[in-house]
């Protein structure tokens, strides 16, 4: 089950990737982290997808990540008397708290947090951007707007408001029971979802207080303000285009994507790309070529994934739309321009001995002509360090701890491995050179490079490197 890329496979898993056997396809096709959509299904059937997953774990006799996705604060207008209607351009439309239903003169928006945040000039995007208002008056229970872009609009279709910043709790009541709940379960991702500024990362990391990874997904033009400080405080970061392109043009979409992603990675934290990367495989058993294009730009940009959405959660060609991401990704770090564009962005080390051990950690394997980059860690920082360099060979990363073992699997080019702990130095450098040789990343007479933290099992303490050549008898 070694895979023969860097870059890491995220599948969302819903109607058409429920079963075990399906869940266990989609590892074998290259899925290396599963997505349990909170938006979707009650905890019972969020309980046994997790169970389907460890499940396929066991049968693999390999970690796989698990990422729970909060559903944030969700904004709908209400119903229409009469259907759908169609808001005609220049027209004038009123959006109230009155629960009856609209017409083609108003509609109910039940969210008072909205009309707090709301002023003249501002714009409201309605069904995903397809109808655009321009707000003229703004009131706390009332606001009169102008149709800017006109269309069909029908009952509870989503509303975005692109220029505020909304007086919004970082959590909302279900994301705080679902958080609770997936922790239980022992997820090892948190994504959270909505995030506006860095306060709103600062918050959830309270809550939950090392039991999970992190993941912030940047969907708002704000976000994408606050980016430096979101990325310091979050683990993780999400470029999710679906609702950033509503909320900025979409021409901008592809700028913010580069910044999102050399943000993360000049801070040394892991970054994915999401959202419609596959999206005609939703009903094709082919992507377009404009979608395989997608893909590899973000395996050139050095994401450290990638993640399907729809594709697998309730397309009609999941295995295949994995396939196709874990062959883009084989082939483009395969390109002769790859390490040119990997290599134009690196994180600036810090002045500790850790940054300096993996920094050097690339170097000595390039300039010798290593097999493999070998780390022990406990707690991940000294893989996640390696695998920040981005170096031109696979990273072993040797566990003590399964949960370790699991969360790194969002990490780029990190191969995770539960083991015992080592019992001194010696026993390390012995232990990593045969896992090297029977999980096929060195044959005998390779070197590999060993890094580590003196004394074992203090994080974040990677003070040693060692060559170490793989032997006869390993």
């Amino acid at each position: 089950m070694r895979r023969a890329r860097s870059i890491r496979i995220i599948a969302t898993l819903g109607p058409a990737s429920r079963t075990p056997a399906m869940i266990a396809a989609l590892h074998r096709a290259g899925a290396d982290v599963f997505r349990l959509n909170m938006s979707h299904g009650d905890h019972a059937q969020i309980a046994a997808l997790h169970e389907s997953v460890r499940k396929v774990e066991k049968d693999a006799g390999r970690p796989i990540g698990i990422l729970a996705d909060l559903q944030g604060p969700k904004f709908r207008i209400g119903g229409f008397a009469d259907g759908p209607v169609l808001l005609e351009e220049g027209a004038r439309f009123r959006l109230d708290r009155d629960p009856a239903p609209g017409s083609t003169a108003r509609a109910q928006l039940p969210h008072p947090e909205i009309f707090a945040a709301l002023r003249p000039g501002q714009r409201l995007l309605l069904d995903d951007g397809r109808v655009r208002l321009r707000v003229l008056e703004a009131g706390a229970d009332a606001a009169l707007t102008q149709v800017e872009v006109g269309g069909p609009l029908s009952d509870r279709k989503g509303v975005n408001l692109p220029e505020a910043v909304l007086p919004l709790p970082p959590l909302t009541d279900k994301d705080k029971r679902d958080l609770e709940f997936v922790l239980g379960l022992g997820v090892d991702w948190i994504a959270q979802s909505f995030v506006q500024t860095a306060a709103d990362v600062a918050a959830a990391r309270d809550v939950i207080a090392g039991r999970a990874g992190l993941l912030a997904k940047i969907e708002k033009p704000q976000a994408l303000k606050d980016i430096a400080a979101i990325t310091e405080i979050a683990d993780a970061v999400m470029v999710a285009r679906g609702d950033l392109g509503v909320e900025m043009p979409v021409e901008d979409v592809p700028g913010a994507q580069k910044t999102i992603i050399d943000t993360a990675r000049r801070g040394g934290k892991l970054v994915v790309v999401a959202t419609q990367m596959l999206e005609s495989m939703v009903k094709s058993p082919v992507p377009t070529r404009a979608e395989v294009s997608d893909v590899a730009n973000a395996v050139f940009e050095g994401a450290d994934a990638v993640m399907l959405s729809a594709e697998s959660a309730a397309g009609e060609h999941p295995v295949e739309a994995v396939g196709v991401m874990d062959r883009v990704g084989a082939r483009m770090e395969q390109d002769p321009h790859y390490r040119t564009y990997i290599d134009s962005v690196r994180p600036t080390p810090e002045a500790t001995g850790a940054d300096a051990i993996t920094t050097a950690a690339r170097q000595v394997a390039q300039t010798i002509g290593a097999a493999a980059i070998v780390t022990y860690t406990t707690s991940g920082s000294t893989a996640l360090r390696a695998a920040r360099e981005r170096p031109a060979v696979p990273i072993l990363a040797l566990t003590p701890r399964q949960d370790t073992a699991r969360r790194l699997t969002l990490g780029w080019g990190l191969h995770s491995f539960v083991g015992a702990d080592a019992h001194n130095f010696g026993d390390m450098v012995d232990k990593a050179r045969r896992v090297a040789k029977r999980q096929g990343f060195a044959r005998t007479g390779d070197h590999i490079v060993v890094t580590a933290g003196e004394p074992f099992g203090t994080p974040g303490r990677t003070n040693v490197l060692r060559i170490a050549q793989v032997r006869e008898s390993d």
